[in-house]
């Protein structure tokens, strides 16, 4: 009876747990993170979940790379270079020091390999090669970096070099709300996936391991990525994203203490968004939209339809009390544009609007002429 009753309490004070780590409000996530500056964003909405000195600017070590790593898929995607491409490292790229897989100047990879190293083994000399090649020198891919964190909103960064190598650096400097900013742009892009998910791989037909400096992506369930960064100045950093059940997050956590810290933190942030947000696709009740008249034009009415309506991110349990209101014209003059505005469909919980989408029209309805009256009344005429 005994053993039966300890079965009950340990059961008991799991399933209590439990409840107690999904209860956790998010002062109390963030009163226990040990690092000097953190954030949780989702990375579909930009949204803020969670914030720690969000804005504080610090040295971000090789987070740097995710910039540089944005611009080399950029590239690609434009077809400005490709994977294939052989890449010739420079003197420069070769001479860079912390971690590396010592690239010989004059040696040659592909754009691939050079990928492989920069998010698997955070490269210095792969990264600088990759940024020399997109843009032709260091000097000027640090520049399109700083142009595309300003077109990206990172009001508080600025690149000195695209390893994040500061042991020669006096103004290289970000924040865990920028990082998070740029890890959500790079995320977008789905062959990136291809290389941040992998834990181990090597080069020169195996004679390099390489060893993902990022070790959630073997022990955490659903990490996706992205990137750690250390250095003396820095600290331990990593921007750390993951996904559940549709729900895609980043965690960015900027100088801890120790590696452990570092990921844990990451670990906190993540299990409590996950714990309390989940993915709401909303459903319009198309048999509430009618048809709206159009006034003066060729068509009497026309037929409103839906424009895509795009998943949001929501509290565990606020999909039970969602409703939708739909506000919408009777009547529209003509002409009218394929795809004009006819309305929009609002859902809100407790009189707050969560999302909307447009309702549009789904033809082009010219307006009326003289000929097309005319040629009406005589139609009307000849019949008789």
């Amino acid at each position: 009876m005994k053993k039966i009753l300890s079965i009950i309490l340990c059961i008991f004070l799991t399933l209590s747990m439990s409840v107690v780590a999904f209860a956790e409000d998010d002062n109390t996530i963030v009163d226990s993170l040990s690092a000097q500056s953190a954030i949780l964003m989702e990375i579909s909405s930009g949204e803020v979940l969670l914030s720690k000195n969000p804005d504080e600017k610090l040295p971000p070590a090789s987070i740097t790379k995710i910039m540089t790593l944005l611009l080399v898929m950029e590239a690609i995607e434009s077809e400005k270079i490709s994977l294939d491409d052989v890449v010739t490292a420079s003197r420069n790229a070769s001479s860079k020091g912390g971690s590396q897989i010592w690239l010989k100047d004059g040696e040659q990879m592909t754009v691939h390999e050079l990928l492989k190293a920069t998010v698997i083994a955070s490269a210095n000399d792969a990264s600088t090669a990759l940024g020399e090649f997109v843009a032709g020198d260091e000097a000027s891919f640090i520049a399109m970096m700083n142009q595309r964190a300003k077109e990206l909103g990172m009001v508080n960064t600025n690149f000195e070099n695209c390893s994040g190598l500061d042991d020669d650096t006096d103004n290289h400097y970000s924040t865990a709300r920028d990082i998070a900013i740029m890890s959500c742009e790079l995320m977008k892009h789905e062959k990136i996936r291809e290389y941040t998910s992998i834990w181990t791989d090597s080069l020169r037909d195996g004679d390099t391991s390489l060893v993902n400096t990022n070790r959630l992506i073997r022990f955490y369930e659903g990490a996706t990525g992205l990137k750690t960064g250390t250095t003396s100045k820095a600290g331990y950093c990593v921007s750390a994203t993951a996904e559940r059940g549709g729900v895609h997050f980043v965690a960015v956590v900027l100088n801890s203490d120790s590696s452990t810290e570092r990921f844990e933190d990451a670990k906190k942030m993540l299990n409590w968004g996950f714990a309390n947000y989940s993915v709401f696709q909303p459903q319009v009740d198309t048999s509430l939209l009618t048809d709206v008249n159009v006034l003066y034009g060729v068509e009497t009415s026309i037929k409103p339809i839906i424009k895509n309506v795009n998943p949001v991110l929501i509290k565990k349990g606020a999909e039970n009390n969602i409703t939708q209101r739909i506000d919408m014209c009777v009547d529209v003059e003509a002409p009218v544009e394929k795809g004009q505005k006819l309305g929009t469909v609002y859902f809100e919980t407790d009189d707050k609007t969560i999302t909307s989408c447009d309702i549009i029209s789904e033809n082009y309805v010219e307006r009326r002429s003289w000929k097309f009256v005319f040629d009406l009344l005589w139609s009307c005429f000849s019949k008789k």
